[in-house]
């Protein structure tokens, strides 16, 4: 074997407006996100792209801004919908309303959009909370015997943000599905 160098790498080409707009169309294609997710998607790749020519990446920062309003006109990303359509998958897989509002909000949509969508969602927090008991196996959910591990299960409902009493309900509550595993 020789010992070669390593080949020198090429920097990568210079952002430039057309670049952003298609890392921004590959992003949403695969994922939705609020506008405030995709400001920092986008800058995250400026950042990285800066760093390998050594630029600074403050100037391209009203480029980020513009093709995140770009595609707020043209409805590829609608912080509501997007809100709502959270919501409504959290629901199903048994979140609490409190731990909807912290992951929306570290997505970046604003709390007024998190409160209507929580207020516009059907599903209610006791439904949440079972369908979080029965996914993590919890309370009447458990198999075997559910009485020594009761304090633990309120523990688990509790860091996942259900109140006290939704908690206790469900845990302390019958399997009203018999049929279901």
């Amino acid at each position: 074997m020789t010992d070669d160098p390593k080949p020198v790498r090429k920097p990568p080409r210079k952002v430039t407006p057309a670049y952003l707009q298609r890392a921004a169309l590959a992003y949403l294609e695969r994922y939705a996100s609020s506008a405030e997710n995709l400001r920092r998607v986008l800058r995250r790749k400026v950042d990285k792209r800066c760093r390998l020519r050594g630029e600074d990446p403050a100037a391209f920062h009203d480029m980020i801004d513009e093709v995140v309003a770009k595609s707020l006109r043209s409805g590829l990303i609608d912080d509501t919908r997007y809100a709502e359509a959270r919501v409504a998958s959290l629901r199903r897989r048994g979140g609490s309303a409190r731990a909807i509002q912290a992951k929306l909000s570290a997505k970046g949509v604003d709390r007024t959009a998190i409160a209507a969508a929580l207020e516009g969602e059907e599903g209610d927090e006791e439904q949440a909370a079972r369908a979080f008991a029965r996914r993590r196996r919890l309370g009447p959910f458990r198999p075997g015997e559910r009485a020594p591990y009761r304090d633990k299960d309120l523990a688990a409902m509790a860091r996942a943000g259900f109140r006290f009493d939704v908690a206790r309900d469900i845990v302390d509550g019958e399997r009203d599905e018999p049929d279901e595993p």
